[in-house]
């Protein structure tokens, strides 16, 4: 569940907009808590329990709140603080960890605000990147599913990404080209040759693969390359390889200064 928390009035009508407008609202319950009470007590509950939290109040509230109930990096649920007009957004807890950087920014694009990001590349913005190896002929129906399946888990929607990559001899793949084509991305291979360079950045390595096309990941090497040529930064890994029958897929990410 997603809880938004408000204080204000402003922050009320601002909570209600974010509710609206919330493109994963499908798939996770968006709640706003207004003023809930007893305060402490209903904030730390969710807070244990899971919930992401969103918060539309002053930073040092929030803080004071949690202290008693936070763990570490990663246990703890993604915590947002936005002010009440929507002009900033702050991943307070578990920013890389538990994705609130990613679900942050997310938010900020949506508000046209500030992300203001303290653990690491402040002020910018990000670039999603997806990678996809696959069996030969591998049919629409399970690249699709596997894809959205990937963004759900990282609250990414097909809007945030912005391009599909693959290895070059998938290059004339019928259902990768049309894959992107349906969700209006660029699709882009590369050689074997110019995917080894990420190699380090994996997060496992398949010999199988490695003997097969001539690197050790498909997936998370395309989708590292392609966020590495759009932003000309080290990318990173924001979902490792998850794979279902016929196809694995991948998520990265580089910034880019707003």
């Amino acid at each position: 569940m997603i809880r938004i928390v408000a204080l204000t009035p402003a922050g009320k009508q601002l909570a209600e907009r974010l509710q609206a407008e919330w493109p994963e609202a499908n798939k996770f319950e968006v709640r706003v808590d207004y003023k809930p009470k007893p305060f402490a007590e209903s904030v730390q509950s969710a807070f244990q329990n899971g919930d992401w939290l969103m918060f539309i109040c002053a930073t040092g509230i929030v803080m004071r709140t949690l202290a008693p109930v936070i763990q570490d990096k990663y246990q703890d649920p993604p915590v947002l603080v936005l002010d009440e007009e929507g002009k900033f957004v702050i991943p307070l807890l578990s920013g890389h960890e538990g994705g609130a950087n990613e679900w942050g920014a997310q938010v900020a694009n949506r508000l046209g605000a500030q992300l203001v990001m303290t653990t690491a590349k402040p002020y910018l913005n990000p670039i999603y990147t997806l990678g996809m190896g696959c069996e030969r002929h591998c049919p629409l129906a399970f690249l699709e599913s596997l894809m959205l399946e990937a963004l759900a888990q990282k609250g990414l929607t097909p809007s945030d990404i912005h391009s599909l990559n693959s290895i070059d001899i998938k290059a004339d793949e019928t259902h990768l080209i049309a894959l992107a084509e349906k969700y209006n991305w660029n699709f882009n291979t590369y050689s074997a040759q110019e995917l080894v360079p990420m190699e380090a950045l994996l997060s496992t390595k398949s010999d199988y693969i490695y003997n097969t096309v001539g690197v050790y990941g498909v997936a998370e090497s395309a989708a590292l390359l392609a966020a590495q040529n759009e932003t000309g930064i080290d990318p990173e890994l924001v979902l490792n390889k998850i794979k279902n029958a016929k196809a694995t897929v991948a998520v990265a990410r580089g910034f880019v200064e707003t």
